[in-house]
């Protein structure tokens, strides 16, 4: 089972939720289509749950991938 920290989701794991690459994540950080919180010591993206969860629902993706990691949607 994967963690979500006080932080967030890295990158690596909601890109494994999502099923896309850590490199679409962070394009879609940068135009604003699913947003990051980014660290003020190390500059790493965190995600929300809920938004990955809201993101997942409205662009149609599965609850097969949240389930895999233990969380709820």
């Amino acid at each position: 089972m994967h963690k979500d920290t006080r932080a967030g989701i890295t990158i690596s794991v909601a890109s494994e939720i999502l099923g896309v690459s850590p490199a679409t994540l962070r394009n879609w950080d940068r135009t604003g289509k699913l947003r990051a919180r980014r660290d003020a010591n190390n500059s790493y993206r965190y995600y929300d749950i809920g938004e990955l969860e809201r993101f997942a629902e409205t662009s149609g993706l599965t609850k097969k991938s949240f389930r895999k990691y233990k969380l709820s949607l």
